[in-house]
């Protein structure tokens, strides 16, 4: 067993080199590693639960972003009203950790993935809670006829889809939504539940907000007036949109006090368990960019630890990490530090890359193994020296590891999560 010190530190993360043994504890195996620090996640999870208990809203965190059984128990047992998915794999998933209430945020097309619905969710004894979006009467017709054939014991309850131009499924104006949902509360195999939206693709331009987020959802609220003061809720109406970067302009267009009768208004954030380096610590209400209160800032959990592989040219570190490591999508992956104890010469080298200033060491191009990181032509860093990087887009670095090492604040291997994607 490693030493430790009689008091761990419960916040934060180190900026400076661990114990050498305690850090080979913590890599367990080869480079390039991706790491979650333990307690960015539990801060993250509690800072997002009691925003939303305070702002009188549910949520039901997207599990498409991770897919771990750990950290969906870790979200309901937060407070968390339902886990959300985005295909029927992922249903089916979410079925196996045993959620109670599945959010599927997509519509239901498929005959197969129909028979899946009906059988586990519709029988007279279901195994869980189930809701769908539809966008269309087409869809609802193609529902009909697939769960009249099925005749299951139960209506499927879906959600009125908005969407906007240019943008994926949802209806496109609200003529069509209204009649689409008086379509569905004409049948007797579908329920309307409620209305769904999601602001988070919307286009930047400046400003905290996409200039049509807020128009998005202010059709959504109209959208529920209307279908309500129509009578064509069976239930209180569900109002579901907001991503991880914009849900404070849900709260505020869609949650309590929005209308004048009772609604649930859900969002349906995922990426904000773990944050990032990169586009949520830019665009989340509790990002960096948008929150300079260190106490009610998100925490990035992710790092991705990489060797120097070689340094052929003045400015110019070849570096043991990829396309194949981390996501790029959004933007490349950004330099932490140096975690100099597990350098194979934690000399002058070393410790000078450790104290030097390291902003201007930028990461310009990604291979699929092989990152190109740009440093000052006089900078000198050993074959083996090992590097920090913050990610930007969580759901990427999920997608490219099955094993990710959980570690305590002292750079200790404590657990594993395991993405079941």
């Amino acid at each position: 067993m490693t030493d430790l010190p009689d008091v761990w530190p419960t916040t934060g993360w180190p900026t400076t080199a661990w114990p050498p043994a305690a850090v080979r504890t913590a890599m367990g195996g080869d480079l390039p590693r991706m790491v979650l620090k333990n307690s960015a996640l539990v801060h993250n999870v509690d800072l997002m639960s009691r925003f939303c208990a305070e702002a009188g809203v549910e949520l039901a965190p997207h599990a498409k972003t991770h897919l771990s059984e750990e950290l969906c128990r870790r979200q309901l047992a937060a407070g968390a009203w339902a886990m959300t998915a985005a295909t029927t794999a992922q249903v089916r998933q979410l079925v196996t950790f045993g959620v109670p209430r599945i959010l599927h945020a997509n519509v239901l097309v498929d005959s197969a993935a129909i028979e899946f619905v009906a059988e586990t969710f519709l029988a007279e004894h279901p195994v869980a809670e189930y809701l769908c979006y539809i966008d269309s009467v087409e869809g609802a017709e193609l529902l009909e006829r697939e769960l009249g054939r099925l005749q299951p014991a139960r209506r499927l309850r879906v959600l009125l889809e908005v969407g906007f131009t240019g943008g994926r499924t949802g209806t496109r104006s609200a003529a069509d939504a209204l009649a689409l949902g008086r379509r569905v509360a004409k049948s007797g195999l579908l329920e309307l539940a409620g209305v769904a939206g999601f602001e988070g693709l919307i286009p930047l331009a400046g400003g905290a907000f996409p200039p049509g987020a807020r128009e998005l959802l202010v059709a959504m609220r109209e959208l529920v007036v209307t279908l309500h003061d129509e009578g064509l809720f069976m239930c209180i109406p569900i109002v579901t949109a907001g991503g991880s970067s914009y849900f404070d302009l849900v709260v505020t267009e869609l949650g309590p006090g929005a209308v004048d009768f009772e609604t649930i208004c859900v969002l349906r954030s995922g990426c904000y368990i773990t944050h990032d380096h990169g586009v949520y610590e830019r665009t989340s209400p509790f990002g960096l960019a948008r929150d300079d209160n260190p106490a009610t800032r998100f925490e990035p959990a992710f790092e991705l630890w990489a060797s120097v592989l070689s340094e052929p040219e003045p400015g110019l570190v070849i570096v043991g990490f990829g396309r194949r490591e981390a996501p790029t999508d959004d933007r490349l992956p950004v330099l932490l530090g140096v975690l100099d104890a597990l350098s194979p010469d934690a000399t002058t080298e070393t410790t000078t890359a450790t104290t030097t200033d390291t902003t201007s060491w930028v990461i310009t191009g990604v291979n699929d193994h092989h990152a190109f990181l740009r440093v000052p032509t006089e900078t000198r860093l050993s074959p083996g020296t090992v590097l920090r990087f913050g990610i930007s887009h969580p759901c990427g670095a999920f997608d490219r590891w099955r094993t990710i090492a959980l570690l305590d604040d002292y750079g200790c291997t404590i657990g594993a999560i395991t993405p079941a994607l």
